[in-house]
C-alpha cells in the first residue's frame, strides 16, 4: 500500500494568544496542510511559566474555525483521561468536526507535570501497559454497541459510546520508538506511527522492527503510515532559512536528534529532503515552525512545497 505525502503543522505551543493559534490554523488550512496538531501539556516545557492551553479545549476551538484540516494531538498522555471518557471525547469531536479527528496517544513522560497536577507517575512499564489497554478500549467502544473490558489497569462495564465516530475507522496515531513494547502496541492498534527525535539512520531500523511485529500478528505492515515530527524552516534565502532553523533547534532542543530529517532550507533544498525521507518510507511530516509560528512562513511552505507535492 502506497501512502500519499502529507504535511501537518504543530500549532503555537506556548502562548496565551488565541488569535495567534487561530491565525496559524487558518493559514495551514488555506495553504494545503493536511492536519493541525496541539501538544498535551499543562505547563510550558521547558519554561513552566510560559502560558499553554489545555489540549482538548484548544483542538475543539480549532475545529470550530476550520473546515478541512484534520485535527489531532502529539500526543495525548495515557494517564490524564480515563479511557472510556477519552473514547467519548474523541467520538464527539469527530462527529462535530465532520470526521476530521486523529487520536494521537503516547505513554507520557513529564514527571514534574504529573506531580504538579496530582497524577501518579507510574513506571514506564506500567504506562506502556496502560497504553495498550487504553487503545483496546478506545477501538472497542467506537465499534461495539456495549463494551466490557476487565483489564489490569482499566475497566469498563457494558459501556455505551453513542454517537459513534463519523469516520468508519477513526485513525489512531501512536507516538514513540521503543522497539520491544511500544512498537508492538503500534502494530496492534495504530494506523499511524509517529517518530520524534530519532535520526535518519534509525528510521529504517525501527520501521523494520515494526514490520516484524505486524507480521507476527498477521497484520499487513503497509497499513501503518510512518509519520515524522520534525523542524520546518523555509525561506527563499538560504542564510535566512538557516537562521530560522537554528533558532527553532535552540528553542526546542528535544528535536535536535532528528536534525538530519528536518525540512529546512530553500524550497529546492526542502524538496530534496522530502525525497530523501520518502525513500525511508516516511509519508507524513508534522512540522514545528517554532513556538510562535509565523503565518507567512506557513503560506510560503504551502506555495513552494505542498503544492508541488500534491498527488505524490
Amino acid at each position: 500500500m502506497s501512502h500519499p505525502v502529507r504535511f501537518g503543522l504543530m500549532l503555537p505551543q506556548s502562548n496565551s494568544s488565541w488569535a495567534r493559534v487561530h491565525e496559524a490554523a487558518q493559514a495551514a488550512e488555506e495553504s494545503g496542510f493536511d492536519s493541525v496538531w496541539c501538544v498535551d501539556h499543562f505547563v510550558g516545557i521547558p519554561m513552566e511559566e510560559v502560558p499553554i492551553f489545555e489540549a482538548w479545549t484548544e483542538i475543539a476551538a480549532v475545529a470550530a474555525v476550520t473546515r478541512r484540516v484534520r485535527l489531532g494531538h502529539l500526543v495525548l498522555c495515557v494517564n490524564y483521561r480515563p479511557p472510556a471518557l477519552l473514547a467519548k471525547m474523541a467520538s464527539t469531536l469527530d462527529v462535530l468536526s465532520g470526521g476530521r479527528m486523529i487520536l494521537g496517544m503516547g505513554a507520557g513522560w513529564h514527571a514534574g507535570e504529573y506531580e504538579e497536577y496530582g497524577y501518579e507517575f507510574p513506571s514506564i512499564g506500567k504506562r506502556l501497559a496502560q497504553l495498550d489497554e487504553t487503545l483496546t478500549i478506545l477501538r472497542r467502544m467506537w465499534t461495539e454497541d456495549r463494551t466490557t473490558v476487565a483489564g489490569r489497569h482499566f475497566q469498563v462495564t457494558n459501556a455505551v459510546c453513542n454517537p459513534k465516530p463519523a469516520q468508519k475507522r477513526l485513525p489512531i496515531l501512536v507516538g514513540g520508538a521503543g522497539e520491544k513494547v511500544l512498537l508492538r502496541h503500534v502494530a496492534r492498534h495504530a494506523d499511524i506511527w509517529n517518530n520524534l527525535g530519532i535520526t535518519h539512520g534509525d528510521v529504517a531500523k525501527k520501521r523494520a522492527i515494526l514490520d516484524e511485529h505486524c507480521r507476527a500478528i498477521g497484520r499487513d505492515p503497509s497499513e501503518i503510515v510512518t509519520s515524522q515530527q520534525i523542524v520546518g524552516a523555509i525561506a527563499l534565502d538560504r542564510a535566512e532559512a538557516q537562521r530560522r532553523s537554528d533558532a527553532i533547534l535552540t528553542e526546542l532542543a528535544f528535536l535536535a536528534g532528528s536534525r538530519d530529517l528536518a525540512l529546512t532550507g530553500t524550497p529546492d533544498e526542502i524538496h530534496a529532503r522530502v525525497k530523501k525521507n520518502r525513500a525511508l518510507g516516511i509519508s507524513s511530516f508534522v512540522m514545528t515552525l517554532g513556538r510562535k509560528v509565523d503565518p507567512e512562513e506557513v503560506r510560503l511552505f504551502g506555495r513552494e512545497v505542498i503544492a508541488a507535492c500534491a498527488g505524490s
